[in-house]
């Protein structure tokens, strides 16, 4: 058998009766008593923010002991030019250019065809150069035309034989074959050069000269060709 266990009437000494007592009043005091501030802490009121001083003011009582220093009254200040980026080199020859290239863009000046790379001319040494100059100019009236547009190598090859062969039987002297420019093809103009070798080799015989057609007449998508 366990002894019994003695309560809290059978001892006459209990020093921390009271304990939990006291704590839990300590803590609502605690909770009740304004919070303590520290020294020196200042609340400023509406009131209080009036009165401040004015930042003008501060800055004039800080500033009340320095001293101008004379020799800083004139600095020599080294004022750093601004170049402009030049566009074009100051030359009279790229000048005339490019004043040309804006006039042709603009409308105000006629694109000389013989001047571009598309250009293409061929004469017989048996006769004079002037007549390409008379060719291009249109002083020989178009008999015929030959559109190869829309069609491949081959074909167009076919319609040149064709077109060739009716236009001499009919005894034509000019006639003007419209090859285009390429422009849409990723291989570049590939009927126009086909061409060019065709009219240099295989009717070579059969032609007097060929040149770059009018801008009237399809310009460089287009080639008069006369015939003997």
């Amino acid at each position: 058998m366990y002894p019994k266990k003695n309560t809290s009437e059978e001892f006459s000494h209990q020093p921390f009766r009271e304990l939990k007592k006291l704590l839990q009043a300590k803590k609502k005091a605690a909770a009740a008593a304004p919070p303590v501030r520290k020294a020196g802490a200042v609340e400023l009121t509406a009131q209080a923010c009036e009165k401040l001083i004015p930042d003008e003011d501060l800055f004039r009582n800080a500033m009340q002991d320095v001293r101008e220093i004379r020799e800083f009254r004139e600095l020599a200040v080294s004022q750093r030019k601004t170049v402009l980026p030049c566009r074009f080199k100051n030359s009279s020859g790229d000048e005339d250019a490019v004043k040309a290239l804006e006039e042709i863009v603009n409308g105000r000046r006629p694109v000389s065809l013989s001047d571009t790379q598309e250009y293409v001319e061929w004469v017989n040494k048996d006769y004079g150069e002037d007549i390409i100059k008379k060719l291009h100019r249109g002083l020989y009236s178009v008999q015929d035309c030959l559109d190869l547009h829309g069609i491949v190598v081959e074909e167009g090859k076919k319609e040149v034989e064709n077109f060739f062969r009716e236009s001499l039987m009919k005894g034509y002297r000019c006639i003007k074959i419209i090859h285009g420019r390429g422009l849409r093809s990723v291989n570049g103009p590939v009927m126009k050069q086909s061409l060019v070798t065709w009219l240099l080799r295989r009717y070579r015989k059969n032609i007097v000269a060929f040149v770059t057609a009018r801008q009237c007449d399809g310009g460089l998508g287009a080639v008069y060709v006369l015939l003997k």
